[in-house]
């Protein structure tokens, strides 16, 4: 019995030539493919503002840890030169530049917090208690 529904179903589906598989497999597909391109658009934005910021004199951050100021950049080899350290210098490919390193600003530096004295600790205490 069960056979002669799913052939008639089947054959009803055939007839028709829709099936609700195909088209979830579409949407699905269609979706995949949009994501690709979406994520190839952010990475390229994302590169293109890095190349923005980077300038001679710049603090940079390489893809492997090292901290240093650009001194030279050599677009056309798409090589880098950075001062390491005062006399110590390194030749690194510009897609190993992983950030441009923002200095952080005076104001934005955590504010120091006076010290407590331990009465005016023992007073905060009990005042939280209650």
């Amino acid at each position: 019995m069960t056979s002669l529904l799913t052939a008639a179903s089947a054959e009803q589906t055939q007839a028709t030539g829709f099936n609700p598989m195909n088209l979830i497999l579409l949407v699905a597909l269609a979706f995949m493919i949009f994501m690709m391109f979406r994520g190839r658009q952010k990475a390229k934005k994302a590169q293109e503002e890095l190349r923005s910021k980077l300038h001679i004199g710049a603090q940079v951050m390489t893809n492997f840890g090292l901290f240093g100021t650009v001194l030279e950049q050599n677009p056309e080899e798409n090589q880098v030169v950075l001062e390491l350290s005062p006399g110590t210098t390194a030749t690194v490919h510009s897609g190993a530049i992983a950030k441009v390193v923002e200095p952080v600003a005076a104001e934005e530096a955590p504010a120091q917090t006076a010290v407590e004295t331990p009465e005016e600790t023992e007073r905060r205490l009990n005042d939280e208690e209650k």
